[in-house]
């Protein structure tokens, strides 16, 4: 069972801080690699099967587990330390149908006034949702620039519906549905896209696909370290 999965990933991290003063269970530490089960504090990377699955609906008498609940945290908590506008569970090691947004008014900072209006851009506050489902509302495409922290250090043109209704669950467990567009749309059709085994290099311009670092590469002789960690 996938929610046997999170209560097994909750056991390790409530026993994770445990004293045993067992020598020899501390000699065996020394040399025995570490488990480390998911939902993980790091984003997985493109590769990870994972990322590559059609995810689980998380079971309705589930939806107000503490187990869910956790991991709608966990998921929260991750999107916020990467600073990303979404995260869906497969992207912390879950096959399950969850995902999170948020995109905050501080963003608009770190565009022009010309470019926040032409990605149809607005602030959106925390929107979780479990078990979702997705109507296109305006089937005409619009093309902007996307990244993904599964696919970290590039980016490219992504064609995206301007206008979807999103139906499922909240945090609470309650139905919920969310006309969305513009830029908000497209971040929950990338989560969606998550939940289907898809990633955005699938559908993407393959012409503009571009290492988001690479003028540093070249001004620094190739010695770059790109992190998958958000520490």
């Amino acid at each position: 069972m996938v929610t046997a999965q999170i209560r097994s990933s909750i056991r390790t991290l409530c026993t994770t801080n445990r004293v045993d003063k067992s020598f020899a269970k501390w000699y065996q530490g020394l040399w025995q690699p570490k488990k480390n089960e998911p939902p993980y504090d790091h984003v997985v990377q493109l590769g990870d099967p994972v990322l590559r699955l059609p995810a689980n609906l998380v079971p309705e008498n589930e939806l107000k587990s503490p187990e869910v609940q956790y991991l709608v945290n966990h998921l929260v908590k991750v999107m916020r330390s990467y600073k990303c506008v979404g995260l869906a569970a497969p992207q912390l090691g879950l096959s399950l149908r969850a995902f999170v947004m948020e995109f905050k008014d501080e963003l608009r900072d770190q565009y022009t006034k010309a470019d926040y209006k032409l990605r149809e851009m607005e602030p959106l506050p925390l929107t979780v949702f479990l078990n979702p489902e997705i109507k296109v509302l305006n089937y005409e495409k619009i093309i902007h620039t996307e990244a993904c922290e599964s696919v970290r250090g590039y980016r490219a043109d992504v064609p995206r519906y301007r206008e979807v209704l999103i139906k499922g669950f909240d945090a609470a467990g309650e139905h919920k549905e969310l006309k969305l567009h513009g830029w908000n749309a497209r971040i929950a059709q990338h989560e969606m896209d998550h939940l289907n085994g898809i990633v955005y290099t699938d559908i993407m311009n393959r012409k503009t696909f571009t290492c988001t670092c690479w003028q540093a590469v070249n001004a620094n002789n190739g010695r770059i370290k790109l992190s998958f960690s958000n520490k």
